[in-house]
């Protein structure tokens, strides 16, 4: 019989989904014997919701090579199309897995038409230039929505862009974006068990994506621009692919965090600059082009701070500490090589080696 071999990229990507499996009923059994607080459960869908964002922004930063900093903003559109529809279809639509399904298919549709859209004109520029134009559709996108007004009644749906009471609205009308206000009452179908699903999507949409012929033109484009366009590699198809996939899984964790809470706002804090900022110290101190140190990176710096919220004083000084440490544990040249030479696989083959 004919033996498969099981190369390097499985055993990565089945390490990787083992892990997510793992703390998922790690985090289940602790649940049940009542060794999580109730402030620490309020936590579990946010952390799946950062990881998701931090594995689909390292597919732009790391697997493309292009610095966005608009990631926020594709999170907005998906958050916000989404609660949309839930808050329409809410009467409609009793089932709430049913509700929730189309909800998510049509938030990560809209963040990824908006992010091709505006991929189309900025994949044309590079570096500083790219990261600031990205920041801009970002906050561009956030501002558009604070002067949004949707209501409907039974004639249909009205707009404006002015206030709730140029709807026009008849006694049964209900505003349903209200401005700077947002929406509110949105269904609450969010869970961390989808959560995890929602992760484990992403995680093999990227993977794939990755290990493809697909996402080696991708990375051909990230390694040398000029070498990959002189062997016939479509330069705008696959950066636009890339941009879009991004764009989309943003728009995944958008929904997520949309039917987490009753109220959505688009705040800054919520989808503005600060927002982007974080997500990409998420790629960068787990490591640019790492997806399973993504995961790492957006699980621990979600949750130190909470656990070190008793050391209030010295807090923050903690949280710093790590963040350098992980940074250099990434980055400094002498640790990568310490890594490697103590790390598992190298010292297996050197046990087999000795006998």
């Amino acid at each position: 019989m004919k033996k498969y071999k099981i190369t390097k990229n499985v055993r990565d990507n089945i390490l990787t989904y083992g892990i997510v499996i793992l703390a998922y009923f790690i985090i289940q059994m602790m649940i049940h014997t009542g060794k999580i607080s109730s402030l620490m459960q309020g936590l579990l869908v946010p952390l799946c919701i950062y990881v998701i964002l931090a594995v689909s922004l390292n597919l732009t930063v790391g697997i493309l090579g292009e610095l966005s900093l608009g990631h926020a903003g594709f999170m907005c559109v998906g958050a916000f199309t989404s609660a949309f529809f839930s808050k329409c279809m809410e009467d409609v639509i009793t089932f709430g897995f049913l509700r929730f399904a189309l909800a998510l298919l049509i938030g990560s549709l809209s963040a990824a038409l908006v992010g091709f859209l505006i991929g189309m004109p900025v994949l044309r520029l590079k570096g500083d230039y790219l990261a600031i134009v990205t920041l801009a559709f970002g906050e561009i996108i956030k501002n558009v929505v604070n002067v949004l007004y949707i209501g409907k009644d039974s004639s249909g749906i009205h707009f404006s862009m002015k206030d709730s009471l140029s709807l026009g609205l008849m006694e049964d009308g209900e505003v349903i974006i209200n401005g700077a206000q947002g929406i509110t009452g949105t269904p609450k179908d969010s869970t961390f068990t989808i959560g995890i699903v929602l992760i484990i999507l992403t995680l093999f949409i990227v993977l794939n994506l990755i290990h493809s012929r697909d996402g080696r033109a991708i990375m051909a484009i990230r390694d040398n621009i000029i070498a990959a366009e002189s062997i016939g590699i479509n330069i705008t198809k696959y950066k636009l692919m890339a941009f879009s996939i991004s764009a989309a899984l943003a728009g995944v964790a958008g929904v997520l965090y949309s039917h987490n809470l009753n109220s959505l706002m688009a705040t800054p804090k919520n989808f503005g600059y600060n927002m982007s900022i974080m997500i990409l110290v998420f790629v960068v101190l787990g490591g640019i082009g790492n997806i399973r140190g993504s995961i790492i990176a957006a699980v621990v710096l979600t949750l130190l701070p909470e656990l070190l919220r008793g050391l209030n004083n010295y807090r923050m000084l903690i949280y710093a500490i790590v963040l350098i440490l992980m940074m250099l544990f990434n980055w400094s040249p002498k640790l990568v090589e310490l890594r490697k030479r103590f790390s598992p696989r190298r010292l297996l083959n050197r046990t087999r080696e000795v006998q």
